[in-house]
């Protein structure tokens, strides 16, 4: 029997992350271990009169794709790929590896030269998503393997996954409209303002945000959600700052993570594990050592760090950066193959200030929101 949370999920991410209309053409994607949101999903988008394209993956398909492929294999963009990023509607992505590490050994250059291959296309993609011509969501499917990442039983981690994509079973979709109404009086707050400086463990940091937009993160794009981000001033950014948990990208771990800005430019960065993948990545492109993103979490139901960076980033009391691409409704400018979120704890002392007023301290919001 299906568990009925699959079923409240898919009708969420159908019906409301992306609003399927009739007519809209929809790509469904995800790993075959998902098969039965992927299924729900399906039926849901035909349901509401969109016309579903399932592409389902395998799970060792990107390490065979790294280890084997030449290089003009590696630079080889998609056909199908290239034309449903550009004429589609919606997307809808389901996260479910059956191994997280299964990339770990994997040439760092190769996946370099992959994701500057597809530049182009992630710069189309965030675009038509800006001009709201493409509507894209994605979830997570519970799997042994991030279980294992987030140390719980599959049970365990089924619940925290579903207990934060819903925190309301009996109106999951009500509880995010109320949510998002709440974080807009963040966002209202803060557009308009011209200076961020978050101070914390080893990080004093400083970036302009004038000309910039925040954005209301209400579990459209992402779910779960729970955030309020934007894009600096791209030359903006000075200072250092250290992220206290591990960052995580293309199935790599690099812990200890500190850099080092000038005029909105990593000049310097250090990692206590994977220094040499950091290295690499960030010389991907001249776009890959400028912050696209800077983003405050809000969503206090995810307490602890599970390695998965669509449930991390959306900590209660952290805050996490993107090295790499803005997304351009934020009015952000910065272009580059690679969004790589970093995360930073700032519950134990850390501050947020704006135009010289206190938002954040411990991790809390310390502004009067009229609740």
């Amino acid at each position: 029997m299906i568990d009925p949370r699959i079923e409240k999920l898919a009708d969420m991410l159908v019906n409301y992350s992306v609003a399927v209309k009739a007519g809209d053409k929809v790509w469904i994607r995800g790993g075959v271990v998902a098969q039965p949101l992927l299924l729900e999903i399906y039926k849901k988008v035909l349901q509401a009169g969109g016309f579903p394209y399932l592409t389902p993956t395998f799970p060792q398909a990107a390490e065979i794709f790294y280890k084997t492929a030449n290089e003009d294999q590696l630079k080889f963009i998609d056909p199908p790929r290239k034309l449903i990023i550009e004429t589609y509607d919606c997307s809808i992505n389901i996260l479910g590896d059956e191994n997280t590490k299964a990339l770990s050994n994997v040439d760092p250059q190769k996946m370099v030269i992959a994701s500057q291959a597809q530049q182009p296309i992630f710069k189309t993609y965030l675009e038509r998503a800006a001009r709201k011509e493409f509507r894209w969501t994605l979830a997570q499917y519970p799997t042994n393997a991030h279980a294992q990442d987030a140390e719980m039983s599959l049970d365990e981690y089924a619940d925290f996954v579903y207990q934060a994509m819903m925190p309301d079973l009996r109106d999951p979709v009500g509880y995010w409209k109320k949510f998002s109404a709440r974080q807009q009086k963040i966002v209202d707050w803060l557009n308009g303002k011209e200076e961020v400086r978050v101070i914390g463990k080893e990080t004093d940091l400083r970036l302009k945000i004038n000309g910039r937009r925040f954005i209301n993160c209400d579990c459209h794009e992402n779910v779960p959600d729970g955030e309020v981000f934007t894009g600096p001033v791209e030359d903006s950014v000075e200072g250092r700052v250290y992220f206290s948990y591990p960052a995580i990208y293309s199935g790599r771990e690099v812990s200890g993570v500190r850099l080092w800005f000038e005029k909105g430019k990593v000049v310097k960065a250090t990692a206590e594990k994977n220094e040499e993948f950091l290295h690499k990545t960030l010389d991907t492109d001249e776009g890959a050592r400028f912050v696209g993103e800077f983003a405050i979490g809000t969503n206090e139901g995810i307490t602890r760090f599970t390695r998965n960076i669509l449930f991390d980033e959306k900590i209660g009391g952290s805050f996490h950066m993107a090295l790499g691409a803005s997304y351009p409704e934020t009015g952000g400018q910065n272009q580059s193959a690679v969004h790589w979120d970093m995360i930073c704890d700032l519950r134990d002392g850390g501050e947020i200030w704006v135009d010289g007023q206190l938002l954040y301290r411990n991790g809390q919001f310390v502004i009067d929101l009229g609740d």
